[in-house]
């Protein structure tokens, strides 16, 4: 049986314009003031437009044998057999390959960059990851084409991005356009479920950030009632972690001097005042994703899961609760990390209770280089023929390991493939946005590699 159709993703987008920094725009606005092509494309961006379209079904192959190869983010030998037929293929355009080895105690599979070196225009990082979320004890293993359709494990998020760096880098090679620039690619190993701590297993990759003008992010494109676009800016992604203690004792002296209020109900004020204190900022959020309380309390952070056991006769001594959060900026998650601090310490009577805050993804900050970046991927597309691209709001996306450069380089996401259902048994990816997210990611990679360098003009 087929698959069901290959909806459009739902976004419910508005304009975050508003919402940009003027952080370097004077630097960048006089680098990128003038039109690349005014008249359209030129004979090397039409030549890789050409180059694209006349391998389409090697692409598509070279994506069934991606998929075909688990590559969940526990089986490291799955993730380096994906990464070895992309290291050839890398190989093959004269790129610099190497793998940054994980420590065995992350349990997580290897990292493969490359690179390749030049003087010549902006240097450019693009990124993917190598790892899907289906392990290899999931039923949904295999590859399958159903016209312009393909279904399978990881086939939009984000092996079909992973393709569409490689075809871009591919036409742009036979073309003779990768000769003087300066491209790296970093495909991560453990995106889905990245090893802790972050400083080391996101390290090389940051290292990579800081000596590039200009990254580019592969995750899935978006596109919503015949619109599509681009990221410009994407949230934070933490956790905190609730700890309350309270003294155990006969329900009947509840509320006394004494007794106290009980853990559940020092839990229960503190969740209610984040509600009311913390909760409104435009692009902040914050949820409890789990609660466990009573006289007998076990919960694993790691696992996300726990037992207890109370009476009704008793108050409970102990409360744990989990919880994640989301914010645009480093300014914005201090503040609200510091408003719930503030709120625990105001302890319900003979309780106590402790607020901890997890490393996690950083945010990916709309700056005044961003957007300019998005309108060059903007004019790339329309110069192609293929239609307006637009940001995104920075809401409806999740965190993505391309927010670890954004302080370090003008960043761009959501430039991979089109599809449905990402981390699902049913996942899509619509085969004909290979071509179409190859060929802009194309252009705007020649495009690029043709502007002054921003580290140079530092």
């Amino acid at each position: 049986m087929p698959p069901p159709r290959l909806d459009s993703y739902s976004t419910g987008v508005t304009d975050p314009s508003a919402k940009l920094h003027a952080l370097l725009a004077a630097t960048l606005l006089g680098l990128w003031s003038a039109p690349i092509s005014a008249e359209g494309l030129s004979e090397v961006e039409r030549a890789l437009g050409s180059y694209i379209d006349a391998h389409n079904e090697q692409a598509i192959e070279l994506l069934a044998r991606q998929v075909d190869i688990n590559s969940g983010t526990m089986n490291a030998p799955g993730i380096r057999a994906v990464g070895e037929e992309i290291e050839a293929e890398l190989d093959a355009l004269g790129f610099e390959t190497w793998w940054v080895e994980q420590p065995p105690e992350m349990e997580r599979g290897d990292h493969l960059f490359a690179r390749r070196r030049g003087e010549r225009g902006q240097s450019v990082l693009l990124i993917g990851h190598l790892d899907t979320v289906f392990e290899p004890e999931s039923p949904f293993q295999r590859f399958e084409r159903y016209g312009s359709i393909g279904r399978g494990p990881g086939a939009a998020d984000m092996k079909g991005g992973n393709i569409v760096i490689i075809y871009a880098l591919k036409a742009l090679h036979a073309a003779g356009a990768l000769d003087g620039a300066d491209v790296t690619v970093a495909f991560l190993g453990d995106e889905e479920r990245p090893g802790k701590p972050l400083s080391i297993s996101r390290r090389d990759l940051i290292d990579a950030g800081k000596r590039v003008d200009v990254a580019l992010g592969f995750e899935t494109g978006v596109i919503d009632e015949g619109v599509e676009y681009a990221t410009v800016a994407r949230r934070s992604a933490s956790e905190w972690r609730l700890e309350v203690t309270a003294r155990q004792a006969h329900s009947s002296r509840i509320f006394s001097e004494e007794a106290g209020a009980g853990a559940i109900f020092e839990a229960s004020r503190i969740l209610s005042e984040f509600y009311e204190a913390v909760r409104g900022e435009q692009y902040l959020t914050f949820n409890a994703g789990a609660i466990v309380g009573g006289t007998e309390v076990e919960y694993d952070f790691g696992q996300t899961r726990g037992s207890t056991a109370g009476k009704t006769n008793v108050i409970p001594r102990r409360a744990v609760v989990h919880g994640g959060i989301r914010a645009i900026s480093t300014e914005q998650l201090e503040r609200a990390q510091e408003k719930m601090r503030q709120i625990v310490t105001r302890h319900l009577p003979v309780t106590s209770a402790e607020i901890t805050f997890t490393e996690g993804y950083p945010p990916m900050s709309p700056t005044a280089g961003n957007q300019r970046l998005m309108e060059l991927y903007d004019q790339a597309s329309r110069d192609l023929g293929l239609g307006a691209i637009q940001a995104l709001d920075p809401g409806q996306r999740g965190a993505a390991d391309i927010s670890f450069v954004a302080p370090f380089a003008d960043s761009l996401a959501g430039l991979g493939v089109q599809g449905q259902g990402a981390h699902g048994p049913n996942e899509q990816v619509d085969l004909e946005s290979l071509v179409v997210q190859a060929q802009r990611a194309a252009v705007l990679v020649y495009r690029l590699t043709q502007l002054p360098g921003l580290q140079d003009a530092r």
